[in-house]
């Protein structure tokens, strides 16, 4: 089997994660790279294709905001940070696609939405309307009233829900690293990435490591957790790095990526 182009797919779900995001030393939007990231959509979005974003970030931004101190939030500290963070962070959003002349319309999402059938077709029929109207939609957890029993957990499993609930024909994983390897890459230097998995087997998860970032709550493991939602739904998946500029352009130019 071999990687499809981006140009083959209609809908498509790209997932930013807050490490590729906020700059964690500064705690700070990396504002030239979310740019060149909103070049990248915008290119998709004038050649007809619908983009959906599902963008961690707002815990993290909040956080920096308040100027919390670096150790574990309690659970109420997380949602006062995310409801700080979140119209930051919505507000980012927005500027960059202005900039090219595309509404953004922010979705807050529980684990409800997506399990319970009424709150799954209302949250569908609103994303559907958006992508009519020619708006990017930028999806994130509701952290704000999400608890620990309640909760995604990552935004690696919530991408892959939604794009099985909006029927997307593609999900990309920007990642810390450009794929799936053989090993953790940073700890065996023999590592090889794989760029085609046919399948997600034992043999596939036993490779995925832990998350590689203080700001991530995932890692290589969720991803191949997002890989078994969206593919068992009939939606291709591509792991690839967000730590490049245009990082969409990359893999449209063959860039390297895992493809499941």
């Amino acid at each position: 089997m071999s990687l499809p182009a981006l140009k083959d797919f209609r809908r498509i779900v790209v997932k930013v994660g807050s490490s590729l995001l906020i700059n964690s030393a500064a705690g700070e939007v990396k504002e030239a790279w979310l740019a060149a990231l909103a070049e990248d959509i915008a290119a998709l979005h004038r050649d007809g294709r619908e983009v959906l974003v599902v963008s961690s970030g707002s815990i993290a931004l909040g956080r920096s905001r308040l100027k919390l101190p670096r150790r574990p939030l309690k659970l109420e500290e997380s949602q006062a940070a995310a409801a700080v963070g979140q119209i930051a962070l919505a507000r980012i959003w927005a500027k960059v696609l202005a900039e090219h002349d595309i509404d953004a319309g922010q979705i807050l999402v529980t684990l409800q939405d997506t399990e319970e059938r009424r709150r799954y077709l209302n949250a569908r029929s609103t994303i559907a309307k958006l992508l009519e109207w020619r708006v990017v939609p930028v999806i994130n957890e509701n952290d704000t009233v999400a608890t620990n029993e309640i909760r995604y957990g990552d935004n690696d499993r919530l991408a892959a829900r939604v794009a099985t609930m909006t029927s997307a024909d593609l999900l990309v994983l920007l990642s810390d690293i450009d794929g799936l390897y053989t090993a953790p890459p940073a700890a065996n230097p023999d590592a090889r990435l794989i760029p085609v998995v046919e399948a997600v087997t034992a043999d596939i998860e036993a490779m995925a490591g832990a998350a590689e970032s203080e700001l991530s709550r995932g890692g290589m493991r969720t991803k191949i957790e997002a890989a078994k939602i969206a593919t068992s739904a009939g939606t291709h998946m591509l792991i690839a790095s967000g730590k490049i500029a245009h990082p969409l352009r990359a893999i449209a130019d063959g860039g390297r990526c895992t493809g499941l």
